[in-house]
C-alpha cells in the first residue's frame, strides 16, 4: 500500500515552476512527485489557487 505524502504550500509553489519550464512530467519524475500530484498543481496555479509567491528555495532532488 502507498503512502500518502503531504506537501507543505512552499513545496507546491516551488514545484510548478521548474514545470512550467521544462514540463511537468518531466519536474515530476525528477521530484519524485506523482505525475497527476504534479498536474494538480499547476492547474490550481492556473486556476488563481495556488499562488506563487516570490519563494527563494526550489524543491530538492531525493
Amino acid at each position: 500500500m502507498t503512502e500518502n505524502r503531504q506537501y507543505d504550500h512552499e513545496y507546491k509553489v516551488q514545484a510548478v515552476k521548474p514545470a512550467k519550464e521544462t514540463g511537468q512530467a518531466k519536474a515530476a519524475k525528477e521530484l519524485g512527485v506523482p505525475k497527476n500530484t504534479m498536474y494538480g498543481w499547476v492547474r490550481a496555479n492556473r486556476l488563481g489557487s495556488l499562488g506563487l509567491g516570490a519563494g527563494s528555495q526550489t524543491p530538492q532532488r531525493p
